[in-house]
């Protein structure tokens, strides 16, 4: 193999990336994602490898990119965080031209002293031997000289392009190109120009195999795992703890979601899992409110807070809707305590074997039934929306995470029933401006499940009692930046 590659030696000393004190001391070790790419290998078919990309650069603006963030499966394979690498799992032993076995080989960004003191700190070749554990590591440059024959394989999996990578142009080994020297090397079909679709395979490409692969290696969580989704859980109940406390009439949404946010980052979470959602009064009737925009939320009014923290690469996914002046009022109690109804009866069915399908059923038929005792629909069959989407998916290294359609033991999923009725809804009056959704992540046991969020309040009695504790930020006021000297 070494014949084939020409190490570029840069004058630079590896950083010790293991012992890093600049780093965090509960990452997944390299032999959680050595174990992650044995499990891969044992179920890919016979005679076939598994190829993967790392995700793409994204551009905010101008000379701006977006903080980047790995590819799941990338990451779930490698625990490497940088962009432009190209992993390949081989379901059997290659051999090198220098008569060397493996199995794996991965390609990533060199080392450059100049880039790394602009963008930060990079691993390149021997620092992934050493930090990752991998034994067959090279410059993505190489990947142009790396002449294994695809042909021989009878499959090839890889999740098909989106053709929404751009070429960096400065860099001839970047994604960009990484993605069109693999296509010419395993001779990728080209897309029909007057439907935009790939033609007919017609040879050993497999766009489709990985997704069932997939979705059963990561619905399964390790035990490591499991710890990394806990804290993450623990991170954000601690949010909407605190936001409780804090919560008075004339705070802004955008306030709200900076309280939330500042607690995540208290706990070292390194990102949020998804766009904040903090939705006051009617704003909280848009599912996916990323606005936050509300200068002045009002004592009447509810609002519901979707937000999950992300540590080290694992999300939680939690809503808690609440009274802004600390008290539900009558017809926002009745909403609220159906909609908590509904969540607690699909909880009793939570255990393995049960399709995730059969939760938004078991939610549905409570809300419809309460719904129409409370006139707000005329009966339990009427169509209508205002409770337009499913309760349950599953949670880690994606917000929406990869799962099978039935749970079983060591899932971690959310269950998550909302009732939501606009301005100008077809009921009266009084209810409308009304939206609340509960959402709780779980953990599938052997004969039920973990309520994963309990520390985060869900009942009327107790989200009313916690907003009455005096908060850390009551005596934190900012100056007037509009009021003149």
């Amino acid at each position: 193999m070494r014949k084939f590659f020409t190490v570029i030696l840069l004058s630079l000393t590896l950083p010790a990336f293991a012992q890093n004190p600049d780093l965090p001391g509960d990452i997944l070790s390299k032999g959680f994602h050595q174990e992650r790419r044995q499990k891969l290998r044992a179920t890919l078919p016979p005679n076939s490898v598994a190829v993967f990309f790392a995700a793409a650069v994204r551009n905010r603006a101008n000379d701006v990119d977006y903080i980047y963030h790995q590819d799941p499966d990338f990451f779930y394979f490698t625990g490497y965080k940088e962009p432009d690498a190209l992993l390949f799992v081989f379901k059997d032993k290659q051999s090198a031209a220098n008569g060397t076995q493996y199995d794996e080989i991965l390609f990533v960004q060199p080392r450059n002293e100049l880039r790394e003191m602009w963008t930060g700190r990079r691993l390149g070749e021997a620092g992934v031997k050493e930090v990752l554990g991998f034994e067959q590591a090279f410059n993505n440059s190489e990947f142009k000289r790396y002449n294994v024959d695809f042909s021989k394989f009878d499959k090839i999996l890889f999740f098909d392009f989106q053709n929404d990578v751009r070429d960096s142009k400065r860099d001839s080994s970047d994604l960009y190109d990484l993605i069109a020297q693999f296509k010419v090397k395993v001779k990728y079909p080209e897309k029909n120009p007057l439907t935009l679709s790939v033609e007919p395979e017609k040879n050993n490409l497999d766009t489709k195999g990985l997704e069932s692969i997939m979705a059963g290696l990561r619905g399964i969580k390790t035990p490591e795992e499991i710890e990394m989704v806990r804290k993450a859980v623990r991170v954000s109940c601690a949010g909407q703890v605190e936001v409780m406390k804090a919560m008075k009439p004339g705070m802004s949404e955008r306030e709200i979601q900076g309280i939330h946010e500042y607690v995540f980052k208290k706990y070292q979470a390194e990102d949020l899992g998804y766009p904040s959602i903090v939705g006051a009064g009617h704003n909280g009737c848009i599912l996916h409110y990323i606005d936050n925009y509300k200068p002045n939320i009002t004592s009447k009014e509810l609002i519901l807070m979707d937000l999950g923290a992300e540590y080290r690469n694992y999300t939680a996914d939690i809503t808690r809707t609440i009274p802004v002046n600390g008290k539900f009022s009558p017809e926002q109690k009745l909403i609220y305590e159906l909609v908590l109804k509904a969540q607690e009866e699909a909880m009793k069915i939570c255990k393995p074997g049960t399709p995730r399908s059969q939760l938004t059923v078991v939610c549905r038929e409570v809300i419809n039934k309460g719904l129409a005792e409370l006139g707000i629909i005329k009966s339990e069959t009427e169509s209508h929306t205002y409770f337009p989407h499913g309760v349950c998916h599953h949670i880690g290294l994606d917000v929406h995470d990869r799962g099978g359609p039935t749970l079983e033991e060591n899932n971690t999923v959310t269950i998550e029933p909302g009732i939501y009725i606009p301005d100008n809804a077809k009921c009266d009056k009084k209810w409308w401006g009304i939206a609340v959704r509960i959402e709780d992540d779980y953990l599938v046991t052997k004969d039920g499940y973990e309520h994963l969020s309990a520390s985060a309040p869900r009942t009327v009695k107790d989200i009313e009692a916690m907003m009455k504790l005096p908060s850390a930020l009551d005596d934190f006021i900012l100056p007037d930046l509009d009021k003149k000297d």
